[in-house]
């Protein structure tokens, strides 16, 4: 699995400033200077096609300014969609398809959602808590014997729960690029969850079980492990069967081992230290990161979540049981805290919100939802920094996108 930024993830998910074939936190989520692109088209349209405004406060110009705001950035393409209570959405983009063309940003094209994925799974695991076949409890060696062992680590003090609230302590060393010449000799690189694991053993935990937090991809590994080892079946068929299909998500797949994107697409983009802008959309994703995604299923997924429509109640109060996140992470969560795979973060307006971002090489995701599902937001940045102040400027950005988006429609 993988993740980016806290933005971002992993993928590949929220990770830190490692950039590890981006997954580690979002931090590694990389950095690119101003682009340039020519004939930079902003497009809005509400979902009917026509160009009336919403009636609730965020409006067609409200969304082609903030999404202007992140392009100005040096961020290839952009996309956005806000979904009010009422269902009907509100979509914009803004920057070029690809660079070196005038080709626009598809309003429904498909991105990889890195971290993103790690709320997906998170359901799929209480899914099974509430159908008895998993406790929260259960340690990874009464599933798993003797996987999580060697250098401090011990499976036997390790809790499902704290896999997926990332307090278990797991050290994160997911394989990645740094460089476009890693990037070009590993982008078809594959690895198993078990060598996934095994990295992660060959170093000490990074405190404790259940007495600090840190993000990690690994735990999330493990997770789909104990899905599969439960269910007798592949972890993705439990997504597919348990969520995708109930929701009418038919627009997210995982990669595997296809390195290229399902079109329409925007290309995505990683500028490295070196200042060299490369194009890093064809890669393999072998893990949990490795979802594509688009605007309108990932909000969709979260109304579904949060609406209850795939947990009981209790299970989705579990889900929503948060600590506090370091103070590193709090530069792109402020005042943010960390549930069962679900990032709480608070609303300028008063209140919280919902969400789990994500960020892969090329692809940032961030997103969010109000506490009953009814009003989503989710944007898609094809363009990633290595640069740690672009990177942070480019999560503000965003996250001010989707606050607004929330505060705004509030009780429309």
């Amino acid at each position: 699995m993988k993740s980016t930024t806290p933005a971002s993830a992993p993928q590949r998910h929220p990770s830190r400033p490692r950039h590890r074939r981006i997954r580690r936190k979002w931090l590694a989520v990389a950095a690119t200077a101003a682009l340039g692109t020519v004939g930079v088209a902003t497009t809005v349209q509400s979902s009917n096609g026509a160009d009336a405004p919403f009636a609730s406060g965020y409006r067609q110009d409200d969304l082609r300014r903030d999404t202007d705001a992140l392009r100005a950035l040096g961020i290839t393409g952009v996309q956005a969609r806000v979904t009010t209570a009422s269902g009907r959405d509100l979509v914009a983009t803004a920057g070029v398809a690809a660079v070196g063309t005038n080709r626009p940003v598809p309003r429904d094209g498909h991105f990889r959602i890195a971290s993103t994925g790690k709320a997906l799974m998170a359901t799929v695991i209480l899914q099974l808590v509430d159908e008895g076949r998993l406790s929260l409890d259960d340690t990874v060696d009464r599933r798993l014997p003797g996987l999580i062992d060697g250098n401090g680590n011990d499976g036997r003090k390790t809790t499902v729960r704290q896999l997926l609230q990332n307090t278990s302590g797991l050290h994160d060393d997911l394989p990645g690029f740094d460089t476009p010449q890693q990037y070009y000799r590993h982008r078809y690189d594959t690895y198993t969850p078990e060598q996934i694991v095994a990295r992660a053993m060959k170093h000490h935990p990074d405190f404790e079980p259940g007495t600090g937090w840190g993000y990690s991809n690994t735990g999330y590994v493990v997770l789909g492990m104990i899905v599969d080892k439960v269910t007798g079946r592949p972890w993705q068929e439990a997504v597919e069967a348990r969520i995708l299909k109930p929701l009418g998500m038919h627009h997210t797949y995982l990669s595997g081992d296809t390195p290229t994107l399902r079109r329409p697409h925007a290309d995505g983009y990683q500028v490295f230290t070196s200042g060299e802008r490369i194009d890093v959309t064809e890669q393999l994703v072998p893990d949990l990161g490795g979802y594509v995604s688009t605007t309108a299923d990932v909000n969709r997924f979260f109304r579904g979540l949060l609406g209850g429509e795939l947990l009981s109640e209790v299970r989705l109060a579990e889900m929503r049981h948060t600590v506090p996140v370091p103070k590193e992470f709090e530069v792109f969560w402020p005042g943010g805290r960390y549930g069962l795979g679900l990032v709480e973060r608070p609303l300028s307006c008063g209140g919280s919100y919902w969400s789990h971002e994500g960020g892969e090489a090329g692809y940032i995701t961030l997103d969010g939802a109000t506490g009953d599902g009814r009003r989503t937001v989710t944007v898609s940045l094809t363009t990633s920094f290595n640069d740690l102040d672009k990177t942070i400027r480019q999560q503000k950005a965003a996250s001010a996108l989707v606050d607004r988006a929330l505060c705004d429609t509030a009780g429309k």
